[in-house]
C-alpha cells in the first residue's frame, strides 16, 4: 500500500519531489492558520507533535497521543480541511523525555510511546533514538543509534491498526538542536557530510532487514540531516546550496527515492526554501517561526488596547507574560544567558520564542482571552492597524480578512506560512 506521503513525496519526471513543510505546534491559532493555509491551496496539511509535547504521560501540553489527534481533528474540520488531507506525525519519537534513567527503561517508555502514537493513528513517524540515556556513552554508534530505531519501529509496528494507513518512517541522526541553538552562530553550522548520510542510511538498512522489517522498510521515505540552516536567539544561518553540493548530488545518484528532512528552517529567506525543496529537503519543518509571528501580533495588538483601552481594563498581556515567565522560569532560564536586561529582552523577542511554552498557562491564557475580548468590542481605526499590522491592514483593505482580533493573528501566522507553501 502506498500511502499518501509517499504518493506526495514521488519524483516528478524531472526528478524533483513535491515539498511538504511540517506544522510543529500545539497552539489552536497556530494549528487553525495552518488549516486555512492548507484549505486555501487545497493541499496536505502535516502537523506533528513532539515526544516532549504529546506522550503517554502527557508531555507539556497535557495530552496523550490520541487526545492531541481529537484537538487536531476538531480545529481543521471548523476551518472546512478534509480529513483526507490531515496527515499527524510524532517528531523525536524516542528516550528523549527520559534520558535521565537507564537505557533500558528510557527504551521502555520510548516503545510504548510510540505504540501510542503509532496505535492512534499518526502516520508520519520520525525514529530518533541518537540521544544517549544515563548509563550510555556520551555518544551512541551508529549501530547502537539503529538497534534502537529497530526496536522503535517494532513498537510502531506492532500497534499500527489493521486498516488504517500503515505508518512512514523518518530516520537519522543529524539533528538541530529543537527550537534552535542555544549559543551564537558566528562561525555557521557544518553540513552533514555525503559520507556520513549513507553511513546512516546503510545501517539503519541492515539492521532493519536484519530484524524482518522489510516492508517497514519499504516505508522509510526520509533521512534527517543538518543542510546548514540553524537561528540563535538574533541570528539566522541562511541555506547555502554550495555548501551541500556533495550531500545534494549523493541523495540523487544513491539514495534510491529517499528524500531529506530539514529541522530548524525557521526564518530562512524565501528563496531558501524553493532552493530546499529543489535539492531534495523536501520536508521542511517550521515551529517557532510560527508562534514567534503569533506573538508579534499579539504585541502589535495590545499596543493598539492601550490606546483605546482604559488602564484598568486593559488585559496588560505583555507585564502578565514577564511576570509568568518570572515566576516559572524552568522554559527559558537555561537558554538565556546575560544580565538581567538580556534576559529580558530574549524572554521577549529570542527566535527560539520561549514564550511559547507559556501561552496555556491560565494568568497568560486569561490575559489574551481580555484583549481579545477588548478588541472585539471596538472597532480597530484602519490607520493604526496601518502602523502596527501593515500587511494584515492591506488584506483588510481588500477585504481579504474580516478584521476581527483573531482574524489578524491567524493571518499573521499565516504570512509565515505562506513562503512555505510557495516553496512547497
Amino acid at each position: 500500500m502506498t500511502t499518501r506521503l509517499q504518493q506526495h513525496l514521488a519524483p516528478s519526471p524531472s526528478g524533483i519531489s513535491a515539498g511538504l513543510y511540517s506544522v510543529c505546534s500545539a497552539h489552536p491559532l497556530v494549528l487553525r492558520a495552518a488549516a486555512e493555509q492548507a484549505v486555501t491551496d487545497g493541499s496536505l496539511l502535516l502537523i506533528e507533535a513532539t515526544s516532549n509535547q504529546v506522550n503517554q504521560d502527557g508531555g507539556y501540553t497535557g495530552m496523550q497521543p490520541e487526545a492531541f489527534r481529537a484537538f487536531v481533528e476538531a480545529i481543521v474540520q471548523r476551518a472546512g480541511l478534509p480529513a483526507s488531507n490531515l496527515i499527524l506525525g510524532g517528531d523525536h519519537l524516542g528516550p528523549n523525555p527520559w534520558r535521565h534513567l537507564s537505557s533500558a527503561a528510557a527504551m521502555q517508555r520510548a516503545q510504548a510511546m510510540v505504540s501510542a502514537y503509532s496505535s492512534a493513528g499518526f502516520s508520519k513517524i520520525h525514529l530518533d533514538a541518537s540521544m544517549a540515556c544515563q548509563d550510555d556513552p556520551s555518544s551512541l554508534s551508529d549501530d547502537a543509534i539503529a538497534a534502537r530505531s529497530v526496536a522503535l519501529c517494532q513498537a510502531a509496528e506492532r500497534a499500527h491498526l489493521d486498516g488504517a494507513e500503515p505508518p512512514v518512517y523518518v530516520i537519522g541522526t543529524e539533528v538541530p538542536t529543537p527550537g534552535g541553538a542555544t549559543h551564537e552562530l558566528r562561525g555557521g553550522v557544518a553540513v552533514t557530510s555525503a559520507e556520513a548520510a549513507a553511513h546512516t542510511l546503510e545501517v539503519h538498512h541492515r539492521a532493519f532487514l536484519a530484524a524482518g522489517l522489510e516492508d517497514a522498510w519499504s516505508r522509510v521515505v526520509a533521512l534527517v540531516v543538518q543542510p546548514g540552516v540553524e537561528f540563535d536567539h538574533d541570528s539566522v544561518v541562511d541555506y547555502d546550496r554550495a555548501k551541500a553540493a556533495s550531500l545534494i548530488a549523493w541523495r540523487r545518484q544513491a539514495a534510491g527515492g529517499i528524500v531529506f528532512e530539514a529541522h530548524s528552517t525557521d526564518y530562512q529567506l524565501p528563496d531558501a526554501y524553493s532552493a530546499l525543496v529543489e535539492d531534495g529537503f523536501a520536508i521542511l519543518k517550521v515551529g517557532p517561526a510560527l508562534t514567534f509571528a503569533l506573538r508579534e501580533g499579539l504585541d502589535a495588538l495590545s499596543a493598539i488596547e492601550s490606546q483605546l483601552v482604559p488602564p484598568s481594563q486593559s488585559s496588560n498581556l505583555r507585564t502578565t507574560i514577564e511576570r509568568t515567565m518570572l515566576a516559572l522560569p524552568a522554559s527559558w532560564a537555561p537558554y538565556y544567558s546575560g544580565d538581567t536586561h538580556q534576559q529580558a529582552l530574549l524572554r521577549q523577542y529570542s527566535y527560539s520564542d520561549r514564550v511559547r511554552y507559556y501561552w496555556h498557562t491560565p494568568e497568560v491564557a486569561s490575559a489574551v482571552q481580555t484583549l481579545l475580548a477588548n478588541l472585539s468590542a471596538l472597532q480597530i481605526p484602519n490607520s493604526m492597524l496601518s502602523l502596527h499590522l501593515p500587511a494584515q491592514y492591506a488584506r483588510l483593505r481588500k477585504r481579504e480578512i474580516t478584521g476581527t482580533p483573531e482574524s489578524l493573528l491567524i493571518d499573521k501566522v499565516r504570512d509565515v506560512l505562506r513562503v512555505y507553501a510557495a516553496a512547497c
